[in-house]
């Protein structure tokens, strides 16, 4: 260990890599559930104008 590190210093540095990763995980999965929501309102769309009287 170096002399300028406390010894907390590579765990904080763990959790923060570990919280970052997590918030981009969850980025990716509010991402995929919007895309996933416009497909089902245009599919719905699309059906209600085809079958329109």
């Amino acid at each position: 260990m170096r002399p300028d590190e406390t010894p907390d210093a590579p765990s904080l540095e763990r959790r923060r890599l570990a919280e970052e990763k997590k918030n981009e995980r969850m980025v990716w999965y509010y991402l995929a559930y919007f895309l996933f929501g416009i497909h089902i309102v245009a599919f719905v769309m699309i059906y209600a104008v085809m079958h329109a009287k």
